[in-house]
């Protein structure tokens, strides 16, 4: 857009499955739909999503296990086909 000018900027991004479990733990109304229209769109794979989720998040995660783990079966039972 303007070449040249922008030398220095360096724009990052979650990678989908990140972006999705980085709303697991809030969980707001908004998030469920939000991971379901990635999963939509092609974004999202339920296999890779649950996988990240047990080696990646779920080992740090400061409690509350349980909840976590069922609001994960939740998303994943209402996937979009």
């Amino acid at each position: 857009m303007f070449p040249g000018i922008w030398t220095h900027l360096r724009l990052h991004a979650l990678e989908a499955h990140d972006l999705a479990l980085s709303k697991l733990e809030r969980n707001f109304e908004r998030d469920p739909v939000d991971v379901q229209q990635l999963a939509r769109s092609g974004h999202l794979s339920p296999g890779i999503l649950k996988e990240r989720y047990y080696q990646e998040l779920r080992p740090n995660l400061p409690g509350h296990e349980a909840r976590h783990d069922l609001t994960l079966e939740l998303w994943l039972e209402s996937w979009p086909s």
